[in-house]
């Protein structure tokens, strides 16, 4: 029985996080604490930072050449920048979702979903079924997909295909998923069923979601993060980053002054 006068207990964090573009300097110095069970958005103008910082949390950042990274990402106690740890591993533990959805094209449905899972080993069917029909349950798909599971992935529409993209992320069981502009490509009906979705997943996942609609952010976030020029000016709870916010530049930001 969860006791609900208990603090949220911290999922990931971040200390003194910086990343470089080769002489770039593109996140300065970021140190924040992500709970369990919520969703954090990320905002701030274009190229302040947001989405270079969130694929430092899960080394993506890495795979760019040039790029490098310092500071630390805490996760379950342990430094994914470690020398002994696999960034693979750390990317089944922190899923991804990106702008456009990715759907693997020489893969149905079912094997999208599956794809996580094989590669860690899984093999026996009846654990894959279940796992692939519970990933998109999740992900509000699944009453969609049940009887065309071996058509394409990218065969489906572009809001059905960011939510196979969320499944197959879920598939793997990790305490957190990213998601980068999830919706910014997709009309209003997707949009919003990706955001009523974020909003069902945080009782079993924390969502970092980095978003350039501050409606979007103020809709589905517990607590925002505002960005600017690579620095985290501010950070707390969504409703008071934006009824009364402590940083004049978070207000100029969100009254629409700048950005």
């Amino acid at each position: 029985m969860n006791d609900e006068s208990q603090s949220p207990s911290v999922v990931l964090e971040t200390r003194k996080l910086n990343a470089w573009f080769t002489n770039v300097h593109a996140v300065k110095d970021i140190s924040m604490s992500v709970f369990q069970s919520a969703v954090v958005a990320l905002i701030g103008p274009s190229g302040c930072g947001k989405s270079t910082f969130i694929r430092c949390l899960n080394r993506l950042h890495e795979e760019v050449p040039g790029a490098r990274v310092s500071g630390e990402v805490i996760l379950g106690g342990e430094n994914i920048y470690g020398s002994e740890v696999d960034p693979v591993v750390v990317r089944r533990k922190i899923g991804m979702v990106f702008q456009k959805a990715n759907p693997f094209p020489a893969m149905s449905i079912y094997e999208n979903v599956a794809s996580g899972l094989r590669l860690g080993g899984v093999t026996k069917r009846s654990i894959l079924d279940g796992a692939v029909e519970k990933s998109l349950r999740h992900a509000v798909l699944w009453d969609e997909v049940k009887d065309k599971l071996k058509s394409p992935g990218t065969s489906l529409s572009g809001g059905q295909q960011q939510r196979l993209c969320i499944a197959r992320a879920l598939a793997v069981n990790p305490p957190v998923i990213l998601m980068d502009e999830p919706t910014s490509a997709l009309d209003p009906v997707s949009t919003a069923k990706i955001e009523e979705l974020v909003m069902e997943l945080k009782k079993e996942v924390t969502v970092v979601i980095v978003t350039h609609n501050m409606q979007q952010a103020a809709r589905i976030s517990d607590r925002t993060g505002f960005f600017l020029m690579g620095e985290l000016v501010e950070f707390g709870e969504t409703s008071r980053i934006f009824t009364n916010p402590h940083d004049r530049r978070t207000e100029q930001y969100i009254t629409g002054r700048f950005g």
